[in-house]
């Protein structure tokens, strides 16, 4: 039989962390309001927008597994990103408020455009703060408002902290569909000039083929409160009555809506659709797949989807992967982490004051190329990673990518990749930064679970952009837009698959281990039961 070591403890393997229950799997779901007041700068451009009202709430979305002494939270944000300063905050206060290990909590961000523009903020909330802590004769006047950045980081930890409260026995169903319904396309193009363009048409006579695929695939995991908590003879109520929520991932930029109001993107309609047809408190995660490439800009059309159309072609897709999901026999949670150090892109010295000269002449109203703006923009937060140059240059310049976790951090950039799985059908990753689908792709490939959820924008955005190695060499928008070196997104790839097949071998062999215990006691009992009977007949 299995150790207790092995079946309650924690492993240590290499540089990965990994810790596995065989209990009854309880889980908790729960969801808080993060939406900014108006005023507040809108990301997702290079241009300032200030938020006018609000379509639809932004939420914190978080669902908590326990199994044993096994803690794992995931949550996901209508964020445009996390910032690993954010990530730091929210993991700090989590789990010292729940118990969660740290590297067992997954903060990740559905990356919708109509979200806040939250970085500089942030950095300047958190620089505040520290000055205090170590400051504390400090009787400056503050403002009796509380800062959106305060607002931020306990709203997600109050939804890591209510999904744990609300912790129950469950079951778990996983399944996937097909999205038939055209919806995400590769914006990536190969022109007949041998170059890779970002954002072209099929009207286009020098465009020659998309450069990579879609990842067309829906995945669900559903959270069901136990059979027996509420009795019906109506067995489709009973289910119905006991969902307590769904984590949904699909490929798809979260870019459809536009303006000046707040708004969580599609997946809001998906929210409304899974309310409306099976119930109204079940909780919708949705988690974006890899789709660093991917857009809902039809390339055979000049007309674009509205975000309410792509929100309920997914959502029909989403209910067929519910009617054929299956539920999980023996659901052993398992939690992967390992630190990956993926290599920076260099920067020098002159290359960041060139780069500061262009941005301070868009600052002052003075036009450059698009690609000229990003590169600059890139080298800037690049130069404060690297400790390059005048730290407080980068302060004054940048509004996302401004660091106080990693600022000088060196060469390397130490991102993690997280797993967790549920017995031998589900596995769910995370992943930093906007992945290329072809990553995520090759991860489903390569794992040995079946139903594979591979989630981005995971516990930090100072990559970037992470194309594939081959992408990298076609350069354009992305690949300008990405801090990491060529080669980086395969480490990813590379990490996940050791996690994910290092989390299946341990299942695995605690199946044979019950296995071999089951023969063992049929085997005894049938001896004594021989002993019993020989003894009668004697007697």
């Amino acid at each position: 039989m299995l150790s207790k070591a092995i079946l309650l403890g924690v492993l240590v393997l290499g540089c990965s962390t990994v810790t596995w229950a065989a209990e009854p799997l309880k889980a908790g779901m729960a969801e808080t309001d993060i939406t900014p007041p108006n005023g507040f700068p809108i990301a997702g451009y290079y241009h300032e927008r200030l938020a006018e009202g609000t379509i639809d709430p932004l939420k914190a979305k978080a669902l908590v597994w326990q199994q044993g002494d096994v803690l794992a939270a995931i949550v996901v944000c209508d964020l445009t990103a996390i910032s690993r300063d954010l990530c730091e905050a929210v993991r700090r206060q989590a789990s010292a408020q729940t118990g969660i290990p740290a590297n067992a909590i997954a903060i990740a961000a559905t990356h919708s455009h109509t979200a806040p523009d939250y970085g500089k903020h942030l950095y300047e909330y958190l620089k505040s703060t520290s000055s205090k802590e170590s400051n504390p004769t400090n009787t400056e006047k503050t403002n009796t408002a509380k800062p959106y950045a305060e607002t931020l980081i306990s709203g997600i930890v109050q939804a890591i902290v209510a999904a744990k409260s609300k912790l129950e026995s469950v079951q778990i169903s996983a399944g996937s569909a097909e999205q038939k319904v055209p919806v995400s396309f590769n914006r990536r193009f190969v022109m007949r000039d041998g170059s890779v363009q970002t954002w072209r048409n099929f009207s286009d006579p020098q465009v020659v083929r998309a450069a990579c695929p879609i990842d067309p695939e829906v995945s669900v995991v559903s959270v069901f409160a136990h059979e027996d908590s509420k009795p019906s003879s109506d067995q489709d109520a009973k289910k119905a009555t006991a969902l307590r929520g769904v984590l949904s991932s699909f490929a798809l930029h979260l870019d459809t809506v536009g303006g000046m109001r707040w708004s969580a993107d599609y997946p809001y309609f998906i929210e409304k659709s899974l309310r409306e047809q099976s119930h109204p408190a079940a909780i919708s995660i949705f988690g974006t797949g890899c789709c660093g490439d991917i857009n809902h800009a039809n390339p055979n059309s000049r007309e674009r989807n509205k975000t309410e159309f792509i929100g309920n072609a997914l959502a029909e897709t989403l209910h067929m992967a519910l009617a054929s999901s299956q539920q999980l026999d023996t659901p052993q949670l398992q939690v992967g982490s390992t630190t990956v150090q993926l290599p920076l892109q260099e920067v020098t010295l002159e290359h960041y004051q060139r780069s500061t000269e262009l941005l301070t002449l868009i600052k002052n109203g003075g036009k450059v190329e698009f690609l000229e703006q990003v590169a600059a923009y890139k080298t800037v937060m690049l130069a404060q990673l690297r400790g390059v140059g005048d730290k407080s240059v980068a302060s004054k310049q940048l509004s996302w990518g401004l660091s106080h976790t990693w600022a000088g951090v060196g060469p390397t950039l130490p991102v993690d990749v997280q797993t967790i799985t549920l017995g031998k059908e589900v596995a769910l990753v995370f992943l930093p930064g906007e992945v290329f689908v072809d990553l995520g792709l090759a991860i489903k490939r390569g794992s040995p679970y079946p139903h594979t959820l591979v989630i981005e924008l995971s516990n930090c955005v100072e990559t970037a952009y992470i194309p594939t190695h081959a992408a990298a060499a076609g350069g354009s928008y992305e690949v300008t837009n990405s801090t990491v070196q060529p080669g980086a997104g395969e480490m990813l790839v590379k990490a996940a698959l050791v996690l994910l097949r290092e989390s299946a071998s341990r299942t695995a062999l605690a199946n044979k281990h019950e296995a071999d215990d089951f023969t063992h006691k049929v085997i005894t009992e049938q001896h004594s039961r021989r002993s019993l009977r020989d003894r009668n007949e004697i007697n």
